[in-house]
C-alpha cells in the first residue's frame, strides 16, 4: 500500500514530505515511543497522538520514514523542520488512533506487534 492510499483511507493530509508513492508494509501505533524502539520496522508507518519533537526523533532512531499524527494534533514548526531535515513524511488525520488503525488494518496493513 502507498502513502497516497493511506491518506485516502484515513482522510488525511500531508504536512511535510512529498513521497506519496512510498510503499508501506506495516503499521506501528503507539503513544509510548519506548514501545516503538523495541520493534524492527521495515517500510513502516508510525501512527501516534504524541505530537512533539520526541516522536520525530524516535522515528529517526527506528528508521521509520513516515508518521501519521491522529486527532488532528498540532504540528509545530520545530517538528516540521526536523522532519524535513530527516526526510520524514508527516501526515495528519482528524481520526482517533483506534479508528485510523482499524481502517488501515481492514485495508490489509498488518500491525508491528504480533
Amino acid at each position: 500500500m502507498t502513502l497516497r492510499e493511506i491518506l485516502t483511507i484515513v482522510e488525511g493530509r500531508v504536512i511535510v514530505g512529498d513521497n506519496l508513492d512510498a510503499p508501506i508494509e506495516m503499521v506501528c501505533a503507539s503513544d509510548l515511543m519506548s514501545d516503538i524502539l523495541t520493534l524492527e520496522p521495515e517500510k513502516a508507518l508510525l501512527v501516534t497522538g504524541l505530537a512533539n519533537i520526541q516522536a520525530i526523533r524516535t522515528a529517526e532512531m527506528a528508521d521509520i520514514e513516515h508518521i501519521l499524527f491522529v486527532r488532528e494534533k498540532e504540528i509545530t514548526t520545530s517538528m516540521r523542520e526536523l522532519a524535513d531535515e530527516s526526510s520524514i513524511t508527516i501526515m495528519q488525520t482528524a481520526m482517533g488512533m483506534y479508528k485510523a488503525c482499524g481502517k488501515l488494518y481492514g485495508a490489509g496493513l498488518p500491525g508491528g506487534y504480533s
